[in-house]
């Protein structure tokens, strides 16, 4: 075949696993046959619509077969698939849209006013609904799959052409977007397949929503790489996932602290028989000791890793073996990839030595899309500078000493500071704003506004979360906003967010401070 991308994957693996069963959703387990079919329609259809190589194809929605059959079928065209995260704000919705220049846009019914709110003044008028009532100028998404040929039409797509954008909000607050090429979809593919140890019996439950580049590119595709089994949630409740884990007999299941502990709480833990689980995988956020030991009663141990989106996400991952003995650390470089730690000048430090955590191989980005200036800050050398902090041990074990030092990891949603406060300033009454995060036992961290006013005026902190909904995701809203006299500052006038964070994000400090 010409068409060396990852829209083949699936074509390729019918060819080889023919019935076996590719997709679980609700009541439906497609084949490998079936779903190959279904890309090839959608992937003609969306070709007789005029989408060509290079055009870029959105999708708003939660998980659904639709997502996978979306992607694969635009990236078989050389079109660039662009998941849009659904928990978004209009505007930022808008935003994604816009910046990329999507001209087609496919959405589930259930998120129709967003989709209206977000997308109807874009440029993505090719507008195909999944499921709903019609809607005049909106295409039925199964009326589309089944206009198309039923045939693999092979197409010139090569490995450094992009794949996917991908939006992730900056320190600067403006949201980029992360070209992610068919080479570096493919070679973090092959690195969890090493590293995790991903066979062709898996079967990954898929709780949290494709639209985040782990759960699609640890979870999704190196298990249909593989000829596994990928069973969908569309959301996370937890005595549907235990259900699962014990009917399906899961194999791989991933999340973040919040999401283990409140599968642990569940009244049917206990009695559930998880024995089938092999893979066992926690981002976000350090594991507590009190959660580890739970799952460690029931003959299971955690992975875990460090990476982002530039990274397509995986840059380093800890053997399960290891997860004792090197507590704490976020594992060994992955195995096709290259990870640094630096000085401020560039130069590689020595183990014990922290510095900021630089990233290489075929799995990083070149580029940021229609960002050069951010490009050109970001990519040094073929080297992805993180913004991290971190050191090696003797070992080669990395450590995290800090992360992007004004982000917030609420839930496993990355919470950019600069982008709340800006949206805060913008409320005439306040005259400065700094956003930090603080423990919570559910979401691990919350955003807490620390805030001044201008003189002589009484805007509340109920003034400023109202302000912020509708223009802001919910979770990027502040759990609460405390009033100060004066931020502190350093001499060049910049807000000292490290003495913030000593006064307020402790428990106790945090509480005490809010209840004022």
């Amino acid at each position: 075949m010409q068409n060396q991308g990852i829209g083949t994957w699936v074509t390729r693996r019918a060819q080889r696993m023919c019935e076996d069963v590719a997709l679980v959703f609700r009541d439906q387990r497609i084949g490998y046959d079936a779903l190959a079919e279904r890309i090839h329609r959608l992937s003609n259809a969306l070709a007789d619509r005029g989408v060509r190589a290079g055009d870029r194809v959105a999708y708003l929605g939660n998980n659904h077969p639709s997502f996978l059959e979306a992607l694969f079928a635009s990236t078989a065209l050389g079109a660039i698939f662009v998941p849009l995260n659904t928990r978004l704000a209009p505007p930022e919705v808008e935003f994604a849209v816009d910046n990329s220049g999507a001209t087609t846009l496919i959405f589930h019914s259930d998120l129709l006013d967003l989709a209206r709110a977000g997308t109807w003044s874009t440029a993505a008028r090719r507008r195909i609904q999944v499921g709903g009532a019609p809607i005049p100028g909106v295409e039925d998404y199964e009326t589309v799959v089944a206009s198309g040929n039923p045939d693999c039409h092979d197409r010139t797509v090569s490995l450094e052409d992009p794949a996917m954008i991908l939006y992730t909000s900056g320190t600067t607050g403006h949201p980029k977007g992360a070209v992610l090429t068919h080479a570096n979809l493919t070679w973090n593919c092959f690195n969890a397949l090493v590293d995790y140890g991903i066979g062709s019996g898996e079967r990954v439950l898929l709780i949290s929503p494709m639209f985040h580049v782990a759960s699609l590119s640890m979870g999704a595709l190196p298990v249909l790489l593989q000829g596994g089994t990928v069973i969908l949630h569309e959301r996370f409740e937890p005595g549907e996932v235990l259900r699962t884990v014990q009917t399906d007999r899961v194999t791989m299941l991933s999340g973040v602290p919040t999401t283990f502990q409140m599968l642990q709480e569940h009244p049917d833990f206990a009695a559930t028989d998880i024995s089938s689980l092999r893979h066992l995988t926690c981002g976000g956020s350090a594991m507590p000791t009190r959660m580890l030991e739970a799952y460690e009663e029931r003959g299971l141990n955690f992975s875990c890793g460090y990476g982002m989106t530039e990274t397509a996400p995986g840059a380093t991952a800890l053997p399960p073996h290891m997860s004792r003995a090197k507590m704490g650390s976020s594992g060994l470089t992955h195995f096709f990839t290259d990870v640094k730690i630096v000085d401020p000048e560039g130069r590689t430090l020595p183990p014990r030595e922290v510095g900021e955590i630089w990233v290489s191989g075929p799995n990083v980005i070149t580029e940021y899309w229609r960002r050069p200036e951010a490009t050109a800050e970001t990519i040094v050398d073929g080297w992805f500078r993180s913004g991290d902090l971190g050191w090696f041990d003797e070992d080669g074990y990395i450590y995290i000493s800090d992360r992007l030092k004004d982000m917030i990891i609420s839930g496993g949603e990355n919470i950019y500071s600069a982008e709340v406060e800006a949206a805060i300033m913008q409320i005439p009454e306040i005259s400065g704003v700094a956003l930090i995060g603080v423990p919570d036992d559910k979401w691990g961290e919350v955003p807490l506004a620390i805030a001044t006013r201008e003189h002589e005026t009484a805007v509340t902190a109920d003034d400023v979360i109202g302000h912020l909904q509708g223009r802001l995701a919910k979770y990027k809203i502040p759990r609460d906003v405390v009033f100060v006299d004066d931020l502190p500052r350093t001499a060049s006038g910049k807000i000292r967010k490290a003495d913030l964070r000593a006064r307020y994000a402790t428990p106790a400090a945090s509480s005490e401070e809010m209840s004022r």
